[in-house]
């Protein structure tokens, strides 16, 4: 199926881990995997969490103040535990949580996404057979696996049976735009029947947009917490916490500055993009106030550059500009991010488009420019004069460069 525009239009994207691992602060469903946290003290998380001030149309306003155009929300991780009021498995809030957040994002026009692990650690049946080819002397993990001669094949046809109720409750309720899937390295394309899952779940939604944790359903890439250097082909998304954490952590302060955060988006977008990063409410419903303050400032970011972020698709190669860029959507305009205050002229290589102005982006001041240089096919450098120190943002500073036609670039070698 072709790729939903929506998507590759939304630029900014919001993942939200929330979770009884919110109550004591530790990390989603790997600390009791790892043997890190007790399992039964883990699950003692269940009967403590309140959601008491939990406030989907606050998230949906933040969000959209933010910038983003669509959330994920963590319907059920690897503990199995939902977040809706699924007849399917004993794990869950008593409480319908999704509805509220779909009909607040939809009420602020942004699209909903849901998160949903193919693994679930805590089902009886889950661990009831082993990915093909696992080497035999890896030892087995009680929650994920079995040795092979304890195999159990009718077992595992019984949690097939509980996932495609829960996904069909997920579907048919709640209507999503975006299944963002996780766990698929536990089992095969063939055991997880992904096909068959993809078509039970657009049986529902036709045009729902699926994550590359889909295997041969994906729809874009998902590199996670390390930004590419050399971007993805076609659409991808790149999921960042704000700090160390995905869920709620209390001693996890080392938070991203806004410098950084407006780094990470612009770089994203300029390599053909989107930015899911992701907040930990605690486990009463709220945000934590660094991670709205950081929501909120890279949100005012894109305000005064919305032009060089919506709209437009990935920018210049490396080696033409030193920095991240965009290009509108007719390839005409070519907006070039600066992270530092230019001590120089600002050369942009290879543009074979001549250029008709280039304006400091917010404050539409005119920044003189010339071209020195070239021969034969290969052309000169564009030198475009540094913007005052009146005409600098605090963070990034976006130049538009206003082309004769549509771009076109040199990358050849120049003569030998």
């Amino acid at each position: 199926m072709a790729m939903q525009p929506w998507f590759t239009d939304a630029k900014l994207g919001i993942f939200v881990h929330w979770g009884i691992y919110a109550v004591d602060g530790v990390q989603e469903s790997w600390s009791f995997y790892d043997d890190i946290v007790p399992h039964d003290q883990y699950m003692s998380q269940l009967e403590r969490f309140t959601g008491a001030d939990y406030d989907p149309k606050a998230w949906a306003d933040l969000f959209a103040r933010a910038g983003a155009k669509y959330a994920v929300l963590t319907s059920r991780h690897h503990d199995g535990v939902a977040l809706w009021d699924t007849r399917y498995g004993d794990l869950n809030l008593g409480k319908d949580y999704i509805g509220p957040y779909a009909e607040a994002l939809r009420e602020k026009g942004l699209k909903v996404g849901l998160y949903y692990s193919h693994s679930d650690w805590n089902h009886p049946d889950y661990a009831s057979t082993r990915k093909p080819g696992r080497p035999p002397e890896l030892e087995d993990n009680r929650y994920s696996e079995v040795a092979a001669e304890d195999e159990d094949l009718e077992a595992w046809e019984r949690f097939i049976a509980y996932r495609d109720g829960q996904i069909k409750e997920l579907a048919s309720r709640y209507r999503p735009d975006l299944m963002w899937f996780d766990g698929e390295w536990d089992r095969s394309e063939e055991q997880w029947r992904i096909p068959e899952l993809a078509a039970l779940i657009r049986s529902y939604v036709p045009h729902v947009v699926f994550n590359a944790r889909m295997l041969s359903e994906g729809d874009y890439a998902t590199p996670e917490q390390g930004a590419p250097i050399v971007p993805p082909e076609g659409p991808w998304e790149l999921c960042l916490t704000i700090n160390d954490s995905w869920g709620y952590q209390h001693h996890d302060h080392n938070h991203k500055s806004l410098s950084q955060l407006i780094r990470y988006f612009t770089e994203t977008i300029g390599s053909g993009g989107n930015l899911l990063l992701d907040v930990g409410p605690m486990e009463d419903g709220t945000i934590p106030q660094a991670q709205v303050e950081r929501l909120e400032g890279l949100g005012e970011w894109i305000r005064r550059h919305a032009e060089a972020v919506y709209g437009t698709v990935r920018g210049l190669p490396a080696g033409h500009h030193y920095g991240p860029s965009t290009l509108s959507a007719d390839r005409r305009t070519l907006y070039l991010t600066l992270f530092d205050v230019p001590r120089a002229e600002i050369g942009v290589r290879g543009l074979a488009t001549p250029v008709r102005k280039v304006t400091v982006l917010g404050t539409g001041t005119e920044l003189g420019h010339r071209v020195v240089g070239g021969l034969h096919e290969a052309v000169g450098v564009l030198w475009i004069d540094p913007p005052s120190e009146a005409d600098l943002d605090p963070y990034a500073t976006v130049l538009a460069v206003e082309l004769d036609g549509e771009l076109e670039l040199y990358r050849g070698s120049g003569r030998f």
